[in-house]
């Protein structure tokens, strides 16, 4: 594990040095405030032992600077100095330092409480990963694994405003299994979500990272493209098309025919549409795919989609 010294005196700096490096620690130098505030900008640096008394910028500044800011992995901080009146401990303590040690150190004591400090690190990374285990789960759909209705909205949310600043467009894709019910009926539910398993497996795979692909409800299935103009938009739902419907899904029973309709809507650059309308835009032209035969791809703004708007008027 790397470690912080940071003393503007090479003699004890490179004693400590020394010992640390004997107890299998990496260890980093900085000989004053400023350089070890800017040592402790890496993240992998999770232990730091600072002297009170620097130039630029003393211990206890230092401490107080790395609570301030917002960072999700935790730094030990063991504070050093040659004050021993309590108030002093107090005051370093206070600053948001861990540990408080005096000069001249004591270094099997020194290795015992950066034992203690490893270990606090470890449950910090742990309840970390729980933390974000719990997170992930909450924000996914519990049979597909991808992102649920309301993740989606919110990275859709996001991307709109991200495209108004940059003034680049916005797209999604509303997808739909086609006859899903008739494949539920047939074939039974268990196989039913299989399918739908493979199907979001072929998305998945015909998608770009900075993509995102969410669960709306049901069968449906939304696409953001960030960075998406309506030309560009026809081509990726083509193509999404054709990963699905191209050969039969596998499943314990059967090989299933399985193709999809998708509606696709663009937020130009610069426009502001609420992420629902959007959908609600892209929903309109699935349901012009479907009226149109569906294994079919509409964007919305073409020939087709206003003439379903015209019917509805």
């Amino acid at each position: 594990m790397k470690i912080l010294i940071a003393d503007d005196d090479p003699v004890s700096s490179k004693i400590l040095q020394k010992n640390l490096e004997n107890w299998d620690y990496e260890t980093v130098l900085a000989r004053n405030g400023p350089a070890a505030w800017q040592a402790l900008q890496d993240d992998s640096l999770r232990l730091a032992i600072l002297d009170w008394m620097m130039p630029g910028m003393d211990g206890v500044e230092v401490c107080r600077k790395i609570r301030r800011r917002k960072r999700y992995k935790y730094t030990y901080i063991i504070l050093l100095s040659a004050k021993d009146r309590k108030q002093d401990i107090i005051a370093g303590l206070s600053s948001g330092a861990d540990d408080y040690m005096t000069k001249p150190v004591n270094f099997l004591e020194l290795r015992a409480r950066l034992k203690t400090g490893r270990r606090i690190i470890d449950l910090e990374d742990k309840l970390l990963f729980i933390q974000n285990q719990l997170k992930d789960l909450a924000s996914r759909d519990s049979l597909t694994r991808i992102w649920n209705r309301a993740e989606i909205i919110r990275f859709l949310s996001e991307e709109l405003e991200r495209g108004r600043r940059e003034k680049k467009p916005t797209s999604v894709i509303m997808l739909d299994v086609d006859h899903f019910k008739k494949i539920n009926d047939f074939y039974g539910h268990a196989t039913g979500d299989q399918a739908l398993l493979q199907v979001v497996s072929r998305l998945r795979r015909k998608v770009r990272r900075s993509d995102k692909i969410g669960r709306y409800g049901g069968d449906e299935i939304v696409v953001i493209l960030p960075n998406c103009g309506p030309t560009e938009v026809r081509s990726v739902g083509e193509r999404l098309r054709l990963a699905v419907g191209g050969r039969k899904i596998k499943t314990e029973i059967d090989a299933v025919p399985v193709t999809i309709s998708g509606g696709c809507a663009t937020a130009d650059a610069g426009g502001t549409p609420s992420p629902e309308s959007l959908i609600k835009t892209a929903d309109r032209a699935l349901l012009a795919a479907k009226e149109k035969g569906r294994n079919c791809v509409i964007v919305a703004g073409d020939g087709r989609e206003r003439i379903r708007e015209q019917k509805n008027a």
